[in-house]
């Protein structure tokens, strides 16, 4: 098998490309022949040493895969060799092999693409936690999505139209705004890159111009000094959503959701499924008919081979990219 490995803390320069021998699953696990493999922030952490999770040297990152069953533990039920399947866990993904426990697999329909499944569970199935088991996202409710170009966040666009919102997607940049109107978006707005004080003061008046009203849902995966401006621009009895920080561990007046009567709610949807599984089960179910149904649907901007990952982790530190990447395994 092949992989990429980190062997020092560093950034995404440092990653190796390594053969290595095929592993053979333990009793209660499916070693998966790996297709596809999501990237995602955590990844850009996990090798600095910067992620909540520290794994032992040398290891590959990536957390979100997709292929098909190659050999099953002799405990495991309910999978067949050749069964297609997407999987997530913390790492191991940049890789043409991984050994994973049943419980962490999900199989997918025939028609699904491996590329498309490999974006697929933790974009989608994070923002559908947050807005429907989080927020209680109701038809004709305001939903404002910070970094809604990003792979959560596009995410957010196409479900939070599928929940019957009216959603606002927050973006840096023209080519950004363009790409949420084309997921379907109903108002846009651009926030420059960087915020001073009186900067924070201007965009949360470009939240309220937007909704006169107040927001009911803000989406926020960005967090830094965005966060502020979002939660001044809440309605009564708003929900703010922590679902990600790229942009730094925000400092919240909290002073604003007392007199918002708001709620600032964390999205940790990898621990809400431990504590849930059945829940999940269901909210996958949910996902996977929207997708046959065309109302959701991964949008891949960038696909590299997987010997290019430091790479990709590069163009996803840089805010480059709209949608997802994908790399491919050989």
């Amino acid at each position: 098998m092949k992989a990429m490995l980190s062997r020092a803390p560093g950034g995404p320069e440092t990653l190796e490309l390594t053969d290595l021998p095929t592993p053979a699953p333990d009793p209660d696990q499916i070693l998966v022949r790996i297709r596809a493999a999501g990237v995602n922030y955590p990844d850009t952490l996990i090798i600095r040493d910067r992620y909540q999770f520290r794994p032992p040297r040398p290891f590959a990152p990536g957390g979100e895969f997709a292929g098909e069953v190659a050999a099953l533990g002799k405990d495991v039920s309910g999978f067949a060799v050749g069964d297609r399947v997407l999987g997530l866990g913390i790492w191991g993904g940049f890789a043409t092999h991984i050994c994973v426990k049943a419980r962490d697999l999900v199989k997918i329909p025939d028609a699904m693409p491996f590329d498309e499944a490999a974006c697929f569970l933790l974009t989608y199935a994070t923002s559908h936690h947050a807005l429907k088991d989080c927020a209680a996202l109701k038809k004709g409710e305001t939903l404002l999505i910070l970094g809604a170009a990003g792979g959560v966040g596009a995410a957010a666009i196409e479900l939070g139209v599928a929940a019957g919102a009216r959603v606002i997607a927050a973006v840096s940049s023209a080519d950004k705004a363009a790409f949420c109107r084309d997921l379907g978006a109903h108002d846009t707005l651009i926030y420059p890159r960087e915020l001073d004080r009186d900067g924070q003061k201007a965009l949360s008046a470009q939240f309220k111009q937007h909704a006169p009203d107040g927001v009911d849902v803000v989406y926020d995966a960005v967090g830094g000094d965005y966060a502020e401006p979002a939660i001044r621009a809440l309605a009564w009895e708003g929900r703010f959503l922590v679902v990600g920080f790229p942009a730094g561990i925000p400092k919240m007046p909290l002073n604003l959701a007392l007199l918002k009567g708001a709620r600032i709610i964390g999205v940790f949807w990898g621990e809400a499924v431990a504590r849930d599984p059945e829940r999940h089960e269901r909210n996958m179910a949910e996902l996977f008919t929207l997708h046959q149904a065309g109302r959701i649907k991964p949008r891949i901007s960038v696909s590299l081979p997987l010997q290019e990952a430091g790479k990709a982790l590069t163009l996803l530190e840089n805010r480059e990219v709209m949608g997802k990447i994908v790399l491919i395994a050989p």
